[in-house]
């Protein structure tokens, strides 16, 4: 007798262990910063790139605070 091939597949699915998980993570924090520090780099140049930073981080912590605000009053 021939045996007759299911009509559906199995589908694996697909399992992230921590470490990769972690390493993903910590990749994707790298390019943040690094595509910070261009940004800074290139709009304050390498004369007052500290002073540039400190301005910017002020600015992304203000939105952030922001939009997070926002978003516990539309809960709400």
């Amino acid at each position: 007798m021939r045996g007759y091939a299911p009509l559906t597949e199995q589908f694996a699915y697909v399992s992230i262990s921590g470490m990769a998980l972690l390493r993903g993570l910590f990749w994707l924090a790298l390019f943040v910063f690094f595509t910070f520090c261009f940004i800074v780099l290139f709009e304050y140049g390498t004369h007052d790139f500290t002073n540039g930073f400190q301005k910017e981080a002020a600015r992304v912590k203000a939105f952030v605070v922001k939009q997070t605000s926002k978003a516990e009053q539309t809960k709400k």
